[in-house]
């Protein structure tokens, strides 16, 4: 088999390749042949030592893969010990989720987290109801665009938030009514929303944090779902006081580790809808196992637009 190892916690360009023999599955295990393995910005966190877990040195990158098992059925799977970014991997059987038929690889294995977080956001952490006004920042990204995804589906209106021309046509193109950029944010939020927004999906932080906080009108809802900027935002108790609006975290990692089964359970029915066209998610850009570090890079620096997969 092939895998990526880091042997430190460092920049991802000290990822290594290599081959060494297959992992060979114990009782209630399944080796499962991988054909995509899903990047995203927490892989190069964890790689650097920057996450609030740090597993064990030497450790393989990647948390969501999908491929095939010996019996030839198409599976994705949420990897509890990391090890995604391998030609091979072992996981228990009660883990394994089916892939529904015309749902390609790439999109299986991105879509478990992106659109898990989202889903388990959509369904334990907030209500979004049909006709509101969703303002989803970083909205080219993965998670952005599962966002973007979730809130048509649910019947909401989507201002997308993206900093370049390229990046707001990808949210277009994912399915959000307008797109905008970061200037005048506050301003810019509440005129495109009639007034105010009912929901905002942050997964960036920093100054927009903010920003989009006061943008939300009465009964607003925050949901604060990471800082891709760097930037852990100190959002005013006053703000949120006023017109009664509610921030609430949306951490699907702590959940997902605390829950495994309603984890895989959650992920299923993602899948099932994206393969009944509930659900559209953009088809990944396909990379080489060898260039992890060039994809692990690309979300860092905030380059990526959409989905970036490895291919073994």
């Amino acid at each position: 088999m092939r895998r990526v190892l880091c042997r430190e916690f460092a920049d991802p360009e000290r990822f290594e390749l290599v081959e060494e023999p297959g992992p060979e599955p114990g009782p209630g295990e399944v080796l499962v042949a991988v054909e995509a393995a899903a990047v995203s910005f927490v892989d190069g966190l964890i790689a650097r030592g920057g996450y609030q877990l740090r597993p064990p040195l030497p450790f393989t990158p990647g948390t969501a893969v999908a491929g095939t098992t010996p019996d030839g059925r198409r599976v994705a799977a949420l990897l509890t010990g990391f090890g995604g970014f391998a030609s091979h991997v072992v996981v228990p059987e009660d883990r394994l989720v089916p892939v529904p038929d015309g749902v390609d690889a790439g999109v299986a294995a991105s879509s478990m987290e992106s659109h898990g977080t989202i889903a388990f956001a959509f369904r334990d952490r907030v209500t979004v109801r049909p006709g509101e006004w969703v303002v989803v920042l970083g909205a080219s990204g993965g998670i952005g665009q599962a966002a973007v995804d979730h809130a048509r589906a649910a019947g909401a209106r989507v201002l997308a938030v993206a900093s370049t021309p390229d990046k707001r046509a990808a949210a277009l193109a994912a399915g959000a009514e307008a797109a905008v950029g970061y200037d005048a944010l506050k301003d810019t939020i509440r005129e495109h929303t009639g007034g105010g927004a009912d929901v905002v999906i942050d997964p960036v932080g920093g100054d927009a944090a903010e920003a989009a906080l006061r943008a939300l009108g009465a009964g607003g809802r925050f949901c604060v779902l990471g800082f891709t900027s760097g930037a852990i935002p100190k959002l005013p108790a006053n703000v949120v006081l006023l017109r009664n609006r509610t921030v609430v975290g949306v951490d699907w990692g702590d959940w997902s580790r605390t829950d495994p089964a309603a984890s895989r359970d959650l992920a299923e029915d993602v899948l099932r809808r994206i393969g009944a066209g509930e659900l559209h998610p953009a088809r990944p850009r396909n990379l080489p196992l060898a260039d992890a570090a060039t994809a692990t890079r690309a979300y860092a620096e905030r380059s990526a637009v959409g989905r970036l997969v490895l291919t073994p």
